[in-house]
């Protein structure tokens, strides 16, 4: 009791400047706990609270482990357990109330030693009791002791002994247990208050010491270390006058696992523009509809003469979960194919009439393998001695006639060709008979009514402010050097759409600022959607979370890597030991599962943040031919998905955080959402410098090499035999190499130490701080020049573990060039082609239109989402570039049929019908 009036005698010392201190406190925030005690805090008790508290903002979150024993955890007695929740019992607040009644501070801020006295007090009352039940048996009973003594002398007075000291024993444990019951009771009450005091809504934790109530829904609170934390760009205030759940911004785990929560769609279609893009999306796949039923009946008019009569097509039956490729192309077959009785060999109508033509390729696979040549290689030293495969010593696999019979029936597949070579290929069907050909006749009547004039540009005028435009090319003579980039705020009127299609009919990339801002402004930090995605799997898939598959931007493969040091490489960067940065990346995240599924809050913030939703609506765009498949049809994955990876703003030439040049096959919408820049040291920007000139020396040391083997140019491989020489890379060590040659060859690139950049780009000092990443998007007309110019210099580039590019299928589609600011301005100067250029903001959405060859790299670590689209006005260029995947190898990336480009023009025209017929 000593330090119990000892601290009264402080308060009441400290009160008045401790009242003034108090006074300034902010009004937005109140004590968590509903039970208040007037006392006040000296400047210890203050500074340990202050350190408590900063303890506790430092505390880095981590996913919830499932162990059922923890070693930081320990059971509490009873005493403790009531402690925990630091609560002080009546008698004593009483009396602490008596003396000070000037200051109100909530009891979380109780300091270490306070708690500590509250304990020694109740165990002292505990010991004091049990003392006090001994006395009482002692007093109450001193003949026995004398007794027993004495001796047994008299057996009835020691029987009567005997009896009062059970007797007494009897009364002391019911004074026992009546105490420890009225204990147990009180702890059961204030544990049960406890409880009900108010919790913070984003950790449900009761325990904060101070917290922030919203004004507006007056049901939600939020501790300041959440705020802190989870909401940095929130000040108290804010939330106080409206909490995050109220902005619908709320990041907690409850509402992160949320779907519908806000409103995606950002305006209601009249049912008079439904018409109007339904017509138009008609219009525009019937061509499309009408070529693919003249395949079908050329089919079924050869299959006549071979029969010699009307051919009655059988069903090949297939499941909505299936999908049918054709065996030879891995093409998706969509209604008529030949299949084989015998070993069910299936082969697309494309394929068929390439063997009557005589004109079908091998496809065979690529053997090819790079081989690591060790760390040292990759950033600028010798490689280490090993041998590397040359495809030439595989050998060409060996021809195989597969040709059509004289009355253009097709047998099997050759074995070596995956068939059975012995049967006659049928002619199947999947779809009903007729169905397509009366599709077709549906959609003409449609076209003959009211069709005049459907195009959705036709009301649009030519007049457009240059505030809506951005320049990021300098190409002479051409009108194209300008993007359409409108605000958010500007395509908000509907006539924009038709300024949109203006521009993507030609396909040009369009750019649209601020798009995040008609937004709740969910929180897209990598931590936040960690968070989620821990809390909202099973235990399998969480385990799974803890590591990552990141792509290393140096050697350009697959490592794992802890999600917590990926995350912390995010903010805080990450460098080898040469002082190199660290580029990594994840590309398609999550992986295991949909984005709609396992972030449904996140998915529901992104829809609502894309422009031109007619288009880009994953959901219900009612342009986006994606979204056409009939319910319970296996669909094709447009995503959304998210990339996350590292970046830094000086160009590093070897090993950048890229995305390497490539095509994608439908439209595509992508959205910065996020960045972190990682600010370089001296020593750091230092030790790049000097192995830049390592990695130049050792260009140039195997540029001689090359041409001292070869004695001349590098050759074009077009095909997937993989007929160029290779070099033994392994005897580079042995070359002579003159320093004034490399010195030479040093001075002429210069520039590409520091990065050379294109008319028009900032440099690093005058990028905006909002730049997150840099785009290089091709036109359609420039492709067979730049694929011409990388069969040239595609030893100049290097790909995976750093080797020189050796091989190429494609230019494009294989994914193995970036092109540096050195690289563009030769491509420039060699062939004329320059790329629109352009920095993506936080916050901007960029359309990259189908068949357009892009790539980007990272200025700072970035979070950027993407969704994939087809609109009616590519639907020409997804066609195309399904017919080259086709003729890509066997085991080539991108020779699937993702798309199912046909299929999709069917459904879609199907389902614009039935709700065109609707509307009408």
């Amino acid at each position: 009791m000593a330090a119990i009036i000892a601290k009264q005698d402080r308060f009441n010392r400290e009160g008045d400047q401790n009242m003034r201190r108090m006074g300034r406190t902010c009004d937005a925030s109140w004590p968590a706990s509903k039970r208040r005690v007037h006392k006040i805090l000296n400047h210890r008790s203050i500074e340990k609270i202050g350190k408590l508290e900063e303890e506790d903002d430092d505390v880095e979150w981590s996913p919830p482990t499932r162990t059922k024993n923890s070693s930081k955890k320990m059971k509490l007695t009873p005493a403790f357990e009531f402690l925990e929740g630091k609560g002080i019992p009546k008698k004593q607040r009483s009396a602490l109330n008596k003396g000070n009644n000037s200051v109100v501070v909530d009891l979380e801020s109780d300091s270490e030693d306070e708690v500590s006295e509250e304990v020694c007090i109740i165990n002292m009352r505990e010991r004091k009791r049990a003392r006090n039940s001994s006395r009482e048996i002692i007093k109450e009973n001193p003949k026995d002791t004398i007794e027993g003594n004495v001796g047994f002398t008299n057996a009835s007075l020691h029987t009567s002994s005997s009896s009062s000291t059970s007797s007494s024993t009897s009364s002391a444990s019911a004074m026992k247990n009546d105490g420890s019951s009225n204990s147990t009771c009180a702890l059961r009450n204030l544990k049960a208050k406890i409880e009900a005091r108010p919790k913070c809504h984003q950790c449900m934790k009761s325990e904060r010491r101070i917290v922030v109530p919203c004004q507006k829904c007056k049901s939600k609170i939020y501790c300041v270390q959440c705020i802190k934390q989870w909401y940095p760009k929130m000040t108290e205030e804010e939330i106080a006058e409206q909490c995050p759940y109220c902005r619908r911004n709320c990041n907690c785990n409850v509402c992160l696992h949320s779907s519908g929560l806000i409103k995606t769609s950002k305006r209601d279609i009249t049912d008079s523009q439904k018409v109007q893009h339904l017509q138009y999306l008609i219009k525009s796949l019937l061509p499309f509809l009408e070529q693919l039923c003249e395949e079908q009946n050329q089919e079924i008019q050869i299959e006549a003469c071979i029969l010699g009569s009307s051919p009655e097509i059988a069903e090949n039956f297939c499941n909505n979960d299936e999908r049918v490729y054709c065996n030879h192309c891995a093409t998706s077959i969509v209604d008529l194919h030949r299949s084989c009785p015998k070993c069910a060999y299936e082969l697309c109508l494309s394929c068929c009439q390439e063997i009557r033509e005589g004109s079908l390729s091998s496809r065979a696979e690529i053997k090819f393998e790079y081989v690591n040549r060790g760390s040292e290689y990759m950033h600028g030293g010798d490689p280490l001695p090993c041998g590397f495969e040359n495809p030439e010593d595989q050998g060409e696999p060996p021809f195989v006639l597969w040709n059509a019979n004289d009355d253009g029936s097709i047998s099997c597949a050759p074995k070596e060709m995956g068939g059975c070579g012995d049967c006659v290929l049928e002619l199947k069907r999947i779809l009903p008979m007729g169905w397509i050909s009366e599709l077709k006749k549906k959609a003409r009547d449609l076209v003959g009514f009211g069709m005049e004039g459907t195009s959705l540009m036709c009301n649009h005028s030519e007049a457009e402010g240059k505030e809506m435009l951005r320049r990021a090319a300098s190409r002479e003579g051409s009108e194209d050097n300008y993007l359409y980039c409108p605000t958010v705020i500007d395509i908000q009127e509907d006539e924009e759409v038709f300024c949109f299609q203006k521009h993507w009919v030609k396909g040009e990339p369009v750019i649209v600022r601020g798009a995040l801002e008609v937004t709740t402004h969910l929180s897209w930090e990598p931590m936040v959607m960690w968070r989620a995605l821990c809390e909202n799997v099973d235990p399998e898939t969480s385990a799974k979370m803890s590591e990552v598959k990141a792509v290393d931007c140096l050697a350009f493969c697959e490592v794992e890597i802890n999600t917590r040091q990926f995350f912390k490489g995010y903010t805080e960067g990450r460098r080898y030991g040469n002082f190199w940065p660290e580029m990594l990346k994840l590309k398609d995240w999550p992986p295991y599962d949909k984005f709609e599924d396992l972030l449904p809050r996140h998915f529901d913030e992104f829809i609502s943040a894309l422009p031109f939703q007619q288009y880009s609506d994953p959901k219900a765009g009612i342009l986006n031919l994606a979204v056409k498949f009939p319910p319970g049809l296996l669909k094709p994955d447009m995503g959304p998905k998210t990339y996350i990876a590292y970046g830094t703003t000086e160009e590093l030439g070897r090993g950048d955080s890229v995305t390497k040049l490539h095509c994608d096959m439908s439209d595509a919408v992508n959205i910065l959402t996020h960045t972190a820049e990682v600010a370089l040291s001296e020593e750091q920007r230092t030790g790049i410098q000097q192995l830049k000139r390592k990695h130049l020396e050792q260009d140039e040391k195997e540029r001689l090499e090359h041409d001292k083997v070869n004695h001349h140019p590098i050759g074009q491989i077009g095909d997937c035999s993989g007929s160029r020489k290779e070099m033994d890379v392994s005897n580079i060590t042995e070359l002579e190499i003159y320093p004034s040659e490399i010195s030479e060859k040093r001075e002429i690139s210069h520039d590409q130490l520091r990065g050379a950049r294109l008319a028009g780009l900032p440099t690093a000092d005058e990028t905006d701080e909002m730049c997150g990443a840099l785009w290089d998007i091709f036109r359609r007309e420039d492709v067979s020049k730049l694929e011409e110019y990388l069969r040239k210099h595609s030893m100049e580039f290097r790909h995976t573990f750093c080797s020189p590019v050796k091989q190429v299928v494609h230019p494009i589609h294989d994914q193995c060039f970036y092109l540096t600011s050195e690289h563009k301005k030769k491509l420039k100067e060699e062939f004329g082609v320059e790329p629109w250029t352009f920095e993506q903001r936080v916050g901007e959405a960029i359309f990259i239109p189908a068949g357009c060859p892009h790539q980007v790299r990272n200025l700072k670590s970035c979070t950027k989402v993407a969704v994939d689209f087809v609109s009616p006005e590519n639907v020409q260029e997804c066609l195309r570039l399904t017919k080259e995947f086709r003729q890509l190898p066997k085991n080539h990336r991108a020779r699937e049929d993702k798309l199912e480009i046909k299929k999709m023009i069917i459904y879609a025209i199907e389902e614009a019908i039935k709700d065109l017929k609707v509307l009408i």
